[in-house]
């Protein structure tokens, strides 16, 4: 109930709520604009020697959030807000892209790719905040459409085109869905092609089939965006370890996705291939570009 409360406050509004399922799943408790979610250790029933400490740390942590926000300078809304998705294996292109941006007068907040960070992006978009969408980092639609643990639900990559505000799009880490440690991979996943990225972190390499499902989910989700919208489509590799000599390097699996993207995609969303991987500066820079041509031109 108090979490349901919190979740209706918008961003910036300091959230803490003690609770004892931080142990367990707390994704429908904890909001994707921010409440902090602290352990009570002991239940909740009456004060004891930890509740009481618990407690009181709790109050002077809620106290110090809400004395830090009311002396924060205030945000310069000079600045257009941009949203950008980013994932490890698309660092240096999101990165690229982001300084492009900041130097042609917008602020970029870059979304981590990892379920909530879609969810977050999808959230503020439809909040209003945000002005444009470079949605570089997709993989979240994999890890939706196979399984992993880093899905951001069915509504992906929907806000933007529903608010119609202008988004640009690639396939980024598409290659890529998302598990736990080696132990923690499904059993019918087990002699698929696997990847550890480190101790917590297992990468599963998608399908020819499975991006085949990907590129029409996705062209489908932009076939129904309001204009403006670009897609971007890297033909040299979608991420830093499915280009040539990279551990997740299929070619048959890319050309299944584009395939079926071009196959599915309507006259009206602008389709862009370049001969170059995700990571190119100039891949980067050209998708930052055509956001930024599509803000100047566009008419809410």
């Amino acid at each position: 109930m108090i979490a349901a409360a919190l979740r209706e406050l918008p961003i910036g509004v300091p959230k803490l709520l003690v609770s004892t399922v931080v142990s367990g799943p707390t994704r429908s408790y904890a909001s994707v604009i921010g409440i902090t979610v602290m352990h009570a250790i002991v239940d909740i029933a009456g004060i004891d020697r930890i509740s009481a400490r618990v407690f009181t740390q709790a109050a002077a942590a809620a106290a110090a959030m809400a004395k830090t926000s009311a002396t924060m300078p205030p945000a310069r809304l000079d600045r257009p807000l941009l949203g950008a998705t980013m994932f490890c294996v698309t660092t240096p292109c999101v990165t690229a892209a982001r300084e492009r941006l900041e130097a042609l007068g917008y602020e970029v907040l870059v979304f981590h790719a990892t379920g909530t960070g879609g969810r977050s992006l999808e959230q503020l978009v439809r909040d209003g905040s945000i002005a444009g969408v470079l949605d570089i980092t997709t993989t979240e639609l994999a890890d939706d459409l196979v399984g992993g643990v880093l899905s951001a639900g069915p509504d992906r990559l929907s806000a933007a085109g529903e608010a119609g505000i202008p988004q640009v799009v690639s396939l980024s880490a598409l290659d890529i869905v998302n598990f736990g440690p080696p132990e923690t991979v499904p059993e019918q996943f087990r002699d698929r092609r696997l990847y550890r990225h480190n101790a917590n972190v297992t990468l599963m390499r998608t399908t020819a089939a499975e991006c085949a499902e990907l590129g029409r989910r996705l062209a489908h989700k932009l076939n129904q965006a309001r204009r403006p919208v670009t897609l971007f489509i890297p033909l040299c590799g979608l991420s830093s370890i499915s280009t040539s000599g990279q551990v997740f390097h299929d070619p048959d699996a890319d050309a299944a996705l584009i395939g079926a993207i071009r196959e599915t995609i309507a006259g009206h969303v602008v389709v862009r291939e370049i001969t170059t991987d995700i990571n190119d500066p100039t891949f980067a820079t050209a998708m930052a570009d055509a956001l930024h041509d599509h803000i100047r031109t566009w008419t809410p």
